[in-house]
């Protein structure tokens, strides 16, 4: 599999705050280094649901496994999952 650069029609300040939540959940448990920071794996979170990649092609498009890219959209998507109802009504457009 041959990894490409590829643009992502989601707004900067998504990723930002995403990446934001997934910085808290991690001092939350006091987790050790991981091998992407909290922006990539907001990204690579992102760009699976965005773009339906299968965990393989987002993986290979950030240097992780497939397993590693599937443990953090697993974690990506339980951060938003415990987002406040009433915040995530604020950001549908």
């Amino acid at each position: 599999m041959v990894p490409y650069p590829s643009t992502l029609d989601v707004p900067y300040e998504l990723v930002g705050h995403v990446a934001w939540l997934i910085y808290a959940r991690r001092r939350e448990l006091r987790s050790p280094w991981r091998e992407l920071s909290c922006f990539q794996q907001a990204l690579l979170a992102l760009a699976h649901l965005r773009k339906n990649a299968t965990y393989r092609q987002v993986g290979a498009g950030f240097g992780v496994s497939e397993a590693t890219a599937w443990r953090y959209v697993d974690e990506t998507l339980d951060v938003l999952a415990a987002w406040p109802p009433g915040r995530r009504a604020c950001t549908r457009p």
